[in-house]
């Protein structure tokens, strides 16, 4: 099924438990290749691109089965057979594996790795600190091969918090010889988490949480029991849908420490919110207002992966926004579908719009272009008056495990198509 059918106009009401972090569990499983034993990865979301992270880990000789109590690695064979290069193309997660075989078996071969296409997203950053750990790339017949004959530790300085490139540096580095140090590290949640997984494995690391990552090369790294925290996109998303479709919602399990930037921009929109022990309660407000600025940022600021879902809001704002994206400089392919929905946005430039509040938005049938701009077209549909349908939901079953499911226990009408 690859289209989503909305009727719009009617408020969410009632509790969803959020699922397991999809940005959090690929480098996860990507690390599990580093060690000889069984890992059992609890509170991982059953969503198209962890199926294709499975599918990888097994034809790397990886024994992986999903169980009632999580999914469990065991990646004691190993070999070094080729990657299924649809899967590698069409998930950019996978670009975690290229630490992490590095690591495990001193090389790698593998197609270019794909994913949603919301900017260039170069991938010199994770090269060039490989580099600098001993590991020579070459491009041939269209792979990209690398090799470290002596990969050891190094001091890295990244010009950007990149989440991969931090992600692969740790994921080489805690199998080299000797230490490293990643310095302009990213801080986000997802880094702290494959940081928590790897120390429960064995691994030395320092500085979770900052920017500056110490990590002791070397260590034996054995299995261990591990649960995902909740994905703070999926928490966001479901907070912006009810922002925009009205009504009260409870955000069972939702990460609260990871979402301040969000919450804050909710309560400016409007939102009435109350933090609890099991998760975030969230009352709409009558119409969103209308924030003069919204800008992306690494982490701790507001989340880029989230930017489509404001500007969804912003459509039918009180007044006029203008939002910034920092990070990709293809982000805003959301944009002209809400306008054939009848919402008022003018582009500035590749990394800035202006939206102008309008009283309602129309259904009609749009076209889900990457991920997040896709789930922004649903929550469109959410508030639109009559029937919006969402084709090319394939984007969006990548990040979330039931979509339809979630909102229509919230009361929504939507229905796969």
């Amino acid at each position: 099924m690859n289209s989503i059918q909305i009727q719009g106009g009617v408020a969410l009401q009632g509790k969803v438990r959020i699922q397991g972090s999809k940005n959090a569990a690929l480098p996860i499983l990507a690390a599990t290749l580093l060690t000889k034993e069984t890992s059992c990865i609890h509170n991982c979301p059953r969503i198209a691109d962890v199926h294709r992270m499975v599918s990888l880990l097994r034809s790397l000789g990886c024994q992986v089965v999903w169980g009632e109590d999580g999914l469990r690695v065991n990646a004691l064979e190993v070999c070094g057979r080729d990657m299924q290069g649809e899967a590698i193309t069409g998930m950019r997660s996978s670009l975690c594996l290229l630490g992490a075989l590095i690591g495990r078996c001193g090389q790698v071969e593998m197609e270019y790795p794909g994913g949603c296409v919301i900017g260039k997203r170069p991938i010199d950053l994770h090269l060039g600190a490989l580099e600098q750990m001993g590991v020579c790339f070459i491009c041939e017949d269209g792979k990209l091969k690398g090799r470290a004959e002596a990969l050891h530790g190094a001091d890295i300085r990244l010009p950007f918090p990149s989440v991969g490139a931090t992600e692969n540096i740790l994921l080489a580095a805690v199998a080299a010889e000797g230490d490293t140090r990643i310095m302009g590290a990213a801080m986000e949640p997802e880094v702290t988490e494959l940081v928590r997984y790897l120390t429960g494995c064995g691994a030395r690391i320092e500085g979770a949480g900052t920017d500056t990552l110490k990590i002791q090369g070397g260590q034996t790294l054995y299995g261990t029991d591990f649960r995902i925290c909740s994905d703070r996109i999926v928490a966001g998303t479901y907070l912006f849908a009810c922002i925009a479709a009205g009504g009260s919602v409870l955000l069972e399990d939702a990460p609260v420490k990871q979402l301040e930037a969000v919450l804050q921009t909710a309560q400016e929109m409007g939102a009435g919110l109350c933090v609890a022990k099991e998760g975030i309660y969230v009352q709409a407000p009558r119409r969103p207002k209308s924030l003069s600025h919204i800008k992306t940022a690494p982490y701790p600021g507001f989340p880029t992966d989230l930017q489509s879902m404001a500007l969804a809001v912003m459509t039918v704002g009180d007044g006029q926004s203008r939002i910034e994206e920092t990070i990709f400089e293809n982000r805003f392919r959301a944009a002209k579908e809400l306008k054939a929905m009848g919402a008022d946005i003018t582009l500035l430039d590749e990394r800035t719009v202006l939206v102008r509040g309008v009283e309602k938005l129309s259904g009609t049938a749009v076209e889900a272009r990457e991920l997040r701009g896709g789930a922004a077209l649903v929550i469109a549909g959410l508030m639109a008056e009559g029937t919006t349908r969402v084709n090319g939901c394939s984007y969006i079953y990548r990040g979330y495990e039931n979509i339809c499911k979630d909102l229509r226990e919230l009361g929504a009408r939507i229905v796969s198509a």
